[in-house]
């Protein structure tokens, strides 16, 4: 994790909001990047934990209110509720959103396959 105090030295995408926003998930109340970098031992600069959760802010994923001079997050949703808004959010990327979605369901497992289908039924078959 060297390279994370680098300037613009490109992480896999998500790393560390998913550490951070595990951090806040764990929590009984909102925390402040102080609290969340403690929470991640220390391992990050104080600044880059606050840029962390502007990002995550500013992306719907967190919301803040003041604390002192600064603001405690508290995440919106819980991880799976995260998960399907990122899917729904890489759906949305594309014109094609049939193919998409056949290829998905093409690489299922036969329990996830199974899952979905239950689902889909429960729903009405409308997905909702």
């Amino acid at each position: 994790m060297g390279e994370v105090e680098h300037g613009d030295a490109r992480r896999p995408a998500g790393g560390l909001e998913g550490g951070v926003l595990a951090a806040l998930w764990a929590a009984d109340a909102p925390l402040t990047p102080g609290e969340v970098q403690s929470e991640l031992g220390g391992s990050l600069a104080r600044t880059t934990v606050t840029t962390i959760l502007t990002r995550l802010y500013e992306k719907g994923a967190v919301t803040r209110q003041r604390a002192g001079r600064g603001y405690a997050y508290t995440p919106t949703e819980d991880a799976p509720g995260l998960t399907a808004r990122r899917m729904h959010t890489e759906l949305a990327k594309e014109e094609d959103r049939s193919t998409v979605l056949a290829r998905f369901v093409s690489q299922l497992s036969d329990e996830d396959e199974q899952l979905l289908r239950s689902l889909l039924e429960d729903s009405g078959g409308d997905g909702r």
